[in-house]
């Protein structure tokens, strides 16, 4: 089984972990290593699989099959299993349905979506850095690599 090391994710993906999976209520964990993470929007449910002691992971989104980052379902559930920070303030003020796959489509620039969540949100941005830089800072100790478990993609 081949593996590949992971890429740290572009920031807002630890927002939307945050705030759209944990917050929003989108996470179902299944066992220890494994949980189903729905789509924002409603149509995807995408499969997680966890490993931290064999540094393995796996999920069924994008941004982890295609990109070669850290997934925000994978981050997600690092962050419910307590193996990455949540800030519970943060996440409090990003409750309530961002609509993040139609954000990312509109403005096509995750730079310009953050700017507009940070804005829209009224939050401390400088408090989103510092705890963006915290949970990539963790996530990038980790050195996670993605063995493929799964054969399927939740298409975006």
């Amino acid at each position: 089984m081949s593996s590949t090391i992971l890429r740290a994710p572009p920031r807002i993906k630890v927002l939307e972990a945050l705030g759209g999976a944990i917050a929003d209520g989108r996470i179902e964990v299944v066992n220890e290593n494994e949980a189903l993470v729905r789509s924002s929007d409603g149509t995807r449910t995408y499969k997680v699989y966890v490993d931290v002691s064999r540094r393995e992971v796996d999920s069924t989104d994008n941004g982890t099959v295609y990109r070669g980052y850290v997934g925000y379902p994978i981050v997600s559930f690092l962050m419910i299993k307590k193996l990455l920070p949540i800030n519970e303030n943060l996440m409090q003020s990003l409750r309530g349905g961002i609509p993040w796959k139609k954000l990312n489509e509109e403005y096509k620039n995750y730079a310009k979506v953050m700017e507009v969540i940070i804005r829209d949100r009224r939050l401390n941005e400088i408090e989103v850095n510092k705890y963006i830089d915290q949970v990539l800072s963790v996530l990038r100790r980790m050195n996670l690599k993605r063995i493929q478990r799964y054969n399927e993609v939740a298409e975006e």
